[in-house]
């Protein structure tokens, strides 16, 4: 299990360097294999422009509510490698 749990955690790392790289303030990733990235605009906004520029999919934070909104949720549930492209897709179209 704990191979399992460092896996995923290991894949947030490399978001969360991507994402915080880039400028932007994220939160968790630590402790669990999601990260909440302030997105300085409307969340479905922000979903939008990452899914059709980058072709990534996030959570758009106000799906959880309005104090989600301003925030996206990216998952680190995938392989590194697939965590990799991602980021360099999300590095280019905000870069």
């Amino acid at each position: 299990m704990r191979e399992l749990i460092d896996y995923y955690l290991g894949n947030a790392a490399i978001v969360r360097k991507t994402i915080g790289d880039l400028g932007y303030f994220c939160i968790g990733g630590d402790n669990s294999p999601y990260i909440w990235v302030e997105c300085r605009e409307d969340s479905w906004k922000f979903f939008d422009m990452l899914l059709n520029k980058a072709g990534v999919v996030c959570t758009p934070g106000a799906g959880f509510g309005r104090c989600g909104q301003g925030y996206v949720r990216i998952s680190a549930f995938n392989s590194p490698e697939n965590v990799e492209k991602a980021m360099a897709k999300i590095k280019a179209s905000l870069g």
